[in-house]
């Protein structure tokens, strides 16, 4: 279990400093080691690379992440219980783990990083989805980060993956594809946790790509995909006509059929009709 490194295992670790998992933290703890390397690999060749992990825990990810060869990892935990024990990993790999106590909503790791960068967490289920929607929407793209490798719940890692007529299509599945490589790498089932929790896991792995896959405006796109997907139920015609006052028009001209719905429409017309609602 603890074969990656001359650490203790996990559960030891846990037990030395007294940390049961806590719910309002959203956190569940990943305790086999082996998986926590596995993890670590599906972030590609970290040699040469700072890693941003957000939720470190007891820092079985961190383990991972260094064993595989980061150049460093900046560990960004809210949790002041867990810093003893990632104090002992920053003594085992000297000069190559920082830890920052503190709310990774709050806190700015740009100036603790240094290009290439990539980002592999378990993210702490609250605030997951919202770390990964700020990463996804910089001012200026290319982003600080080459790579996301990120564990969430199973449904939203179908969301981040999902296609056109699928259910979990959504606003995620744009903003994601949009400016980024996605794709499902890992499964794991509730036991592999601890606590468990009561739906699956997946890892989703996100290469950044250099230029958007097709032109838009960003804030016109993120505004008309976010007004689409809140009445998914309703035509576009009717789903978006607060947007412009000649919609259908505007619909049209980008190769849409008004009466289609939002999870019919690809990333492509989407990107097309934002086009076409700047030029109006």
């Amino acid at each position: 279990m603890s074969a990656i490194d001359t650490l203790p295992p996990l559960r030891q670790v846990i037990a030395d400093h007294g940390l049961s998992a806590r719910k309002s933290l959203g956190q569940n703890f990943l305790l086999d080691l082996n998986l926590t390397a596995k993890i670590a690999r599906q972030a590609g060749d970290l040699t040469g690379c700072d890693v941003l992990e957000i939720g470190s825990g007891p820092g079985g990810l961190t383990r991972g992440l260094l064993a595989e060869g980061a150049r460093k990892v900046l560990a960004i935990e809210k949790d002041t219980r867990c810093i003893p024990a990632l104090e002992e990993i920053a003594a085992a790999y000297p000069g190559r783990l920082e830890i920052i106590n503190g709310d990774a909503l709050e806190v700015d790791p740009l100036a603790h990083l240094t290009s290439p960068v990539r980002v592999a967490a378990n993210l702490p289920y609250n605030v997951g989805t919202e770390l990964l929607v700020r990463w996804l929407t910089p001012s200026d793209w290319p982003p600080f980060w080459q790579s996301l490798t990120l564990m969430f719940q199973r449904e939203v890692a179908e969301r981040i993956v999902a296609q056109p007529g699928s259910k979990a299509y959504g606003r995620l599945a744009i903003l994601s594809q949009w400016r980024a490589d996605a794709k499902i790498v890992l499964s794991l089932p509730p036991e592999a946790f601890t606590p468990p929790p009561k739906v699956s896991s997946a890892v989703v792995h996100l290469e950044a790509l250099p230029a958007p896959r097709y032109p838009a405006n960003p804030a016109t796109l993120s505004r008309v995909v976010a007004a689409a997907f809140n009445q998914r139920r309703k035509m576009l015609r009717a789903a978006l006509k607060g947007t412009v006052p000649d919609i259908e028009d505007r619909l049209t001209a980008a190769g849409i059929k008004p009466t289609e719905r939002a999870e019919q429409i690809s990333l492509e017309a989407f990107c097309a009709l934002a086009r076409e609602i700047d030029k109006a």
